[in-house]
């Protein structure tokens, strides 16, 4: 990777700061290329001078996209939203993303869709990302596709948001509890991204589902925060019905679609390729997580030492 420009489309983002990070570290130079570049500037401070640079970009706006691959090595494609724009960002976008990458000439383009991409599927987050898998083949066959179960890490927006619900509630409600996700941790994600970059005649052509090596409930994820946190809580599981008259009201932490979405399992496919195929241990959540989710701890790092005293 030293010295290679390796364009990163979203690259500020939650996975997106972790895979420049790791490519950084390798020498790379690292380009940033998203709708507002001044949001990543903190990756400034995380590399040598002259390592990164910043260019405004949008999927929506192939020729934005064909500028950010100019001289690039290689490709990585993490845009992505929860958002009604899913199909312009998750399937136009991403054949934007690839057709250029072919033009430009690049080495390599890795793709970054998710486990339950399905361009038949029942929601349009799952219909935009098989789409976006689909037209990816299609322009640029030797891409690499990584499919992450739930990803969780220092900024996620999931295991951070229920950490707060655990601080804050007695009693914390529970939408689909029985629904299993393998939460994959950030570091590891950007660890697979950056080894399909290095070894694309390899892993080119080849799609993997990335998963943690713990597979848990949605009740199960909740009462381990709760226990990382050393809180007793009581949990209320919520109905499909209930927990749709939630999603129907605006401004609330979930929409309808995801809620349809979390009505099925979030797993790593029986016999698909993984993170260990990509040279990557996965990390358990619960070894690490504390190292953030210490925040929502009474009385902190300091905790355990008030208890006793």
């Amino acid at each position: 990777m030293k010295n290679k420009v390796i364009t990163l489309i979203g690259g500020g983002g939650f996975v997106g700061r972790y895979v420049a990070q790791a490519l950084l570290r390798r020498g790379a130079r690292v380009r940033i290329a998203q709708r507002d570049p001044r949001q990543a500037y903190f990756l400034r401070t995380q590399s040598a001078l002259g390592q990164t640079q910043f260019i405004a970009a949008d999927v929506r706006r192939p020729d934005t996209i064909a500028r950010a691959m100019m001289g690039a090595d290689a490709v990585v494609n993490l845009a992505g939203t929860l958002g009604s724009d899913a199909d312009a960002i998750q399937a136009k976008g991403a054949a934007a993303v690839a057709e250029a990458a072919r033009a430009a000439g690049v080495e390599a383009l890795v793709h970054f869709s998710a486990i339950g991409a399905d361009a038949q599927g029942e929601t349009p987050y799952a219909r935009s990302k098989g789409e976006g898998e689909a037209a990816v083949r299609q322009h640029f066959p030797n891409a690499t596709i990584l499919r992450p179960s739930l990803i969780f890490g220092r900024e996620d927006q999931f295991a951070n948001r229920f950490a707060r619900m655990v601080e804050k509630l007695p009693v914390v409600p529970v939408i689909a509890p029985k629904t299993r996700f393998q939460p994959v941790y950030v570091v590891d994600v950007a660890a697979a991204a950056v080894a399909a970059l290095e070894d694309p005649e390899r892993f080119g052509g080849r799609t993997f589902e990335l998963g943690g090596p713990d597979v848990l409930s949605m009740a199960e994820l909740i009462r381990q925060i709760a226990s990382l946190l050393d809180r007793k809580i009581r949990t209320v599981e919520l109905g499909t019905g209930t927990a749709g008259l939630v999603a129907a009201f605006p401004g609330t932490p979930i929409t309808r679609d995801q809620l349809r979405m979390l009505g099925h399992d979030n797993l790593v496919s029986p016999g698909a390729e993984g993170l260990v195929e990509l040279g990557v241990t996965p990390t358990p959540f619960e070894s690490v997580a504390p190292q953030w989710l210490v925040q929502f701890r009474r009385y902190g790092r300091f905790s355990r030492h008030a208890h006793t005293a």
